[in-house]
């Protein structure tokens, strides 16, 4: 299945194909590439800096420093990002908006960028400001922020063309999990990761060849989901094993993961619109 505004707003093609004719699409078009590096570095300035933040949520990257001061030092450039994500989407997306209207990776980007805004303004700054702390709008927040980026990867994992590029997600939260995991946990984790990933090597490369769809589909569905839940089962784990400290407890590493992986899917659906 596939789904695109058009589904939603089908009398708006006409004028969805005029954009790029008009202001400011008109103008854009000719100088598109330069207003589309300006928006990947702000994705980059915005997802970097608060991955960064919310790393330190979880134990690591910047751990000299606490919480509150990481957060200090990083939300100017947070609001930077999201400032220069917005008017330069705006503007690049009149002008190749009739893609846009047609991309089911769109629309998974714009819950994405939706979900991050809540979880980053609304959840992990404000713990972060805190030292970890998670007031009670915090987790309203959260709960909003993570049933939008659930309803984006509902929609991402389920449309055609586009589904593949979860694997930008899954290897995202191989990654982080690996990154924040201590102690033996670690080792056993990237243990079966590493086994799992040989297993489907083997499977998909030998055992049946590269044109055998009939076969490799259900193959690599079936490892999908396994890695998934070995990921999440780990992450998990070390949430439970990290107990309460002074820097927060499990829902503050929780909101952190979340933050994270809603940046990931957002950059992973902006690169997958080509596709659509």
């Amino acid at each position: 299945m596939s789904m695109n505004l058009e589904q939603f707003f089908p009398h708006a093609r006409p004028w969805v194909e005029n954009l790029a004719n008009t202001f400011p699409g008109k103008y854009v078009k000719p100088q598109f590439a330069w207003w589309e590096i300006g928006h990947i570095l702000s994705l980059i300035t915005l997802g970097g800096t608060t991955i960064l933040m919310n790393l330190r949520l979880l134990g690591a990257g910047v751990t000299d420093e606490p919480p509150s001061e990481v957060y200090r030092n990083l939300r100017f450039w947070q609001n930077v990002g999201i400032i220069g994500i917005v008017v330069s989407g705006i503007l690049i997306g009149s002008a190749n908006a009739e893609r846009l209207y047609d991309s089911a990776a769109f629309i998974v980007k714009m819950l994405a960028l939706l979900a991050g805004v809540i979880l980053t303004y609304g959840a992990s700054r404000p713990v972060a400001k805190a030292d970890g702390a998670v007031s009670l709008p915090a987790t309203i927040w959260f709960a909003i922020g993570s049933a939008i980026f659930l309803l984006g990867l509902g929609i991402f994992v389920t449309s055609d063309l586009v589904n593949v590029g979860v694997y930008h997600i899954i290897t995202a939260a191989a990654f982080l999990v690996l990154l924040v995991t201590r102690g033996r946990l670690r080792w056993i984790y990237l243990g079966v990761l590493l086994a799992l990933i040989a297993a489907q090597f083997v499977g998909t490369h030998i055992v049946y060849k590269g044109d055998d769809y009939a076969h490799l589909n259900p193959v690599n569905k079936t490892f999908t989901v396994i890695f998934s839940v070995w990921i999440l089962g780990c992450a998990v784990a070390q949430v439970v094993r990290a107990g309460r400290d002074a820097e927060g407890g499990a829902l503050t590493r929780i909101i952190a993961y979340a933050t994270i992986l809603v940046w990931v899917m957002g950059a992973a659906a902006g690169r997958w619109i080509a596709f659509a």
